[in-house]
């Protein structure tokens, strides 16, 4: 599987998202992407109670752990790379984590404008 370069939305290094639980699509801790990632999971977020109650409703529960895939369940205060479009679709929602933007992929400006992603940064310089 071949991997985008690993720029954050700064055109910077991409920083680890989350080592635990391990994170990304690849699964290296980081919110990285290639072209086999079709849900971009490029959004590096802080989870909250609120979020995982609306994931959950929406079909992606992510507080059950799966064990067989070596996921863990995640609760508040996790990071965790997000979907670009399930972040945009919790921002519409009112639900939207805070993002670390230095931990988020470039790509995730395909689909969240810049200036939007910075409203809920979480490590804003």
């Amino acid at each position: 599987m071949e991997m985008d370069q690993s720029l954050n939305v700064y055109g910077e290094a991409l920083q680890p998202c989350s080592e635990r639980p391990r994170t990304g699509f690849f699964r290296d801790g980081c919110c990285n992407t290639g072209a086999q990632d079709v849900g971009s999971h490029t959004v590096c977020v802080e989870v909250t109670d609120d979020f995982l109650a609306f994931s959950k409703a929406r079909g992606n529960d992510l507080t059950t752990p799966v064990p067989e895939f070596g996921f863990p369940g995640l609760k508040a205060g996790d990071r965790w790379c997000l979907c670009a479009a399930r972040w945009l679709e919790s921002q519409q929602a009112d639900q939207a984590p805070r993002v670390h933007m230095t931990r988020t992929h470039l790509r995730a400006l395909e689909v969240i404008p810049l200036e939007l992603l910075r409203r809920y940064a979480a490590d804003l310089n």
